[in-house]
C-alpha cells in the first residue's frame, strides 16, 4: 500500500513548510501584538482564528483554488489589500487606545475574547503570504499521478501543525510582557507599541499584495 505523499517530497515539504511558519511575517506579528495586548488566552483565541482560515485555505485549494485565482486575480489582490486596512486599523485602534489612557483599555478587555477569534481569521484568510503558499509553494509538491484530497490531508496537518507551534511561542512570548501591563505607563506605552507593530503588518500585506 503507497502512501498518499511520496516521502522524500514530503520531507522536502516539511524542510519549506518549517522556514515559511517561523519567518515573522503578519500573522505572527498578530501573534506578538494580541499577546501582548490581550494575554495569553487572547493570544491562543488568535492563533485559532488563524488556523480556522488556513483549513479554509486548504480546502479551497481542494476545490480548485489555483484555477479561480488565475480566473480572477484581482479579487484577491482586493482581499489582501482589505485585510491590511483591517489589521491597519487594529494598530490605529490600539494607539488611540493608549492616547485615551485607562478607559480604552477597560473596553478592549471586556471583548478580547470573541474579537481575538475573529481579528485571527481575518488576518490569515487575507494574508498574502497563505495566497502565496497555496499558489506558489504547494503546488509543486502535489503530485498529480496520486489522489489529491489524501495529499492535502497530510499537508494540511503538517502546516497546521507547525504554525500552532510557530503562532503560539510568538503570542505567549508577547503574553510574557502583559503582565506589566497594570502600570498604566507601561500599558500606555505598549498600547502605542501594538500599533506599531499591527501597522508594520498591515505594511507587510500590502507590500506582498
Amino acid at each position: 500500500m503507497s502512501l498518499p505523499v511520496d516521502p522524500a517530497r514530503y520531507s522536502a515539504f516539511l524542510v519549506t513548510m518549517f522556514v515559511m511558519a517561523i519567518t515573522p511575517g503578519p500573522a505572527n506579528l498578530f501573534a506578538i501584538a494580541t499577546g501582548v495586548a490581550k494575554g495569553k488566552g487572547a493570544a491562543l483565541l488568535g492563533v485559532a482564528g488563524m488556523n480556522a482560515a488556513t483549513l479554509i485555505w486548504f480546502l479551497a485549494a481542494a476545490l480548485g483554488l489555483g484555477a479561480l485565482i488565475l480566473a480572477f486575480p484581482q479579487f484577491f489582490h482586493v482581499l489582501a489589500l482589505l485585510g491590511a486596512a483591517y489589521v491597519a486599523w487594529l494598530g490605529v485602534k490600539s494607539i488611540l487606545s493608549g492616547i485615551q489612557g485607562q478607559a480604552g483599555e477597560d473596553h478592549a478587555v471586556s471583548r478580547q475574547g470573541k474579537s481575538a477569534l475573529i481579528d485571527g481569521f481575518t488576518v490569515q484568510i487575507a494574508n498574502p503570504k497563505a495566497l502565496l503558499f497555496f499558489t506558489a509553494v504547494l503546488p509543486p509538491f502535489i503530485d498529480v499521478q496520486r489522489p489529491l484530497v489524501p495529499q492535502l490531508t497530510m499537508f494540511a496537518v503538517a502546516t497546521i501543525g507547525m504554525d500552532l507551534i510557530s503562532m503560539s511561542a510568538y503570542g505567549l512570548g508577547g503574553a510574557a510582557l502583559a503582565n506589566r501591563m497594570a502600570e498604566p505607563r507601561f500599558r500606555r506605552g505598549f498600547s502605542f507599541a501594538v500599533g506599531a507593530l499591527l501597522i508594520t503588518a498591515a505594511g507587510l500585506i500590502i507590500s506582498r499584495a
